[in-house]
């Protein structure tokens, strides 16, 4: 059977994701911690679209959680046509002062499980000459950002990784992209207790944020930022000295 496998499916961007694919007659496979959410939505889905939906409860950042998904996947013989890498979580504080176990955790999932799904989905892709990979960035990839400073650096990793995988890959008919929104209305800031600070309160509409990224990926644009104001901010980085793009970025915290 071939699916789109989302990560982070439980909530925000994640429940969008599946469902404008799911409008599209896609089968999907949904990753998240919560499987009481997951099992909801799958039947929300299932019931509305005729698709096939696969629950698959996990923590990523677990070690060794990605790849025991994927051999869950081939036990079932599921395809990967579509990854949507969309789980992350951020935290708010002085570095110094975070737990850092916690920290790594943040790592783990936003960078190193992002990788490894890459990875494992790749080699079939490669074999059927198609496929498409959507990694979720932000804007926080393109600056610094004091207080928040793992999160932020997490994100420019992933901008870097989408766009170097990009080229890699087209010469298979592989499209890859990074999306990269700005603030955005989920549950992010809600459970990183950060609800009240100004940047959450710039926060814009998930459904335009995955719209953007789905027709990216489509286009095979390396990458996209979302909405217009996003885009300025984004291009001004380029040409703004680094420490006052710090500055601002400390004062949305």
């Amino acid at each position: 059977m071939d699916a789109a496998l989302i990560t982070g499916a439980s909530a925000g961007l994640g429940v969008v994701f599946a469902k404008r694919l799911a409008e599209q007659k896609q089968n999907l496979v949904l990753v998240a911690r919560r499987k009481d959410k997951l099992e909801e939505l799958a039947a929300e889905l299932r019931k509305a679209h005729a698709i096939t939906v696969v629950v698959a409860a996990a923590d990523l950042s677990a070690p060794g959680a990605v790849a025991i998904l994927m051999k869950k996947l081939a036990a079932h013989k599921i395809s990967v046509t579509t990854l949507i890498n969309n789980a992350g979580f951020t935290l708010h504080g002085l570095f110094a002062d975070l737990d850092m176990a916690r920290q790594q955790e943040m790592i783990d999932l936003n960078c190193a499980a992002l990788v490894q799904l890459c990875h494992a989905v790749l080699p079939e892709m490669k074999t059927r000459g198609s496929g498409g990979i959507l990694n979720v960035a932000s804007t926080a990839a393109f600056q610094a950002g004091p207080r928040m400073a793992v999160y932020y650096a997490t994100k420019a990793f992933i901008l870097s990784f989408s766009e170097a995988l990009h080229d890699e890959v087209k010469p298979w008919g592989i499209r890859v992209s990074c999306l990269c929104p700005g603030p955005t209305q989920t549950d992010i800031f809600t459970a990183a207790k950060i609800s009240t600070i100004r940047l959450a309160k710039m926060a814009g509409k998930p459904e335009k944020v995955v719209a953007d990224g789905l027709a990216a990926l489509q286009r095979n644009q390396a990458f996209v930022v979302s909405g217009l104001h996003n885009k300025l901010l984004a291009q001004s980085t380029r040409f703004a000295p680094r420490a006052m793009t710090r500055w601002i970025a400390k004062s949305l915290q």
